[in-house]
């Protein structure tokens, strides 16, 4: 079993990627292998409407100018997505939207090829606004028709410096949380 995390922020190993780690701790006590991608540094676009991966149905995007085909076969080869992002605005990070957007639409063109695969929402907030960013990360999910996996709270974290999101305990117990309703989650889809 494998869970893959795709890290939205601009700040490499900020709150968001702290608190994906935090699912990740009870993952790895359940023997569940982890990845972290960091989108910081890898500028992604947003989807051109071509509709070519209609027409090509090969599971890729036809522009070939990032790293997003290379996630989207991470994705596919995955159990479990998480989708992390700082709120900007209200909302996920440009990078992370267009990550959503090129893997949605492809992932459509090939018969929704992440169907009933376990998708979660990380979000690191500063004060406002998470819940906006939560619900689009969510959306993605949801017309991916991927299951979507909660926990005793939204999976919200607060901080603003890096670092910060260590002193929101209520955040981090969430995570914990979230990690451990993943482990089970897959365990029971396996055995099916």
């Amino acid at each position: 079993m494998k869970v893959i995390a795709f890290n939205g922020s601009a700040r490499k190993d900020g709150n968001t990627a702290i608190l994906i780690k935090q699912v990740f701790k009870e993952l790895k006590k359940e023997e569940i292998a982890t990845e972290l991608i960091q989108l910081a540094g890898n500028p992604l676009s947003g989807c051109i409407a071509c509709y070519k991966c209609f027409t090509n149905k090969d599971k890729r995007c036809a522009v070939t100018t990032d790293a997003v085909n290379e996630y989207i076969a991470k994705m596919c080869e995955a159990d479990a997505i998480i989708l992390g992002s700082p709120t900007y605005f209200a909302d996920c990070t440009a990078s992370l939207k267009a990550l959503i957007e090129r893997a949605g639409m492809t992932s459509r063109a090939n018969g929704d090829m992440l169907k009933r695969k376990i998708g979660a929402a990380v979000v690191s907030v500063r004060r406002a606004g998470a819940i906006h960013a939560f619900n689009s990360l969510n959306h993605f999910f949801t017309i991916a028709q991927m299951i979507i996996v909660g926990s005793s709270y939204w999976n919200i974290g607060i901080g603003r410096e890096a670092g910060e999101v260590e002193a929101d305990s209520e955040g981090l117990s969430t995570m914990t949380t979230l990690g451990g309703n993943i482990a089970w989650l897959l365990k029971k889809i396996k055995v099916s």
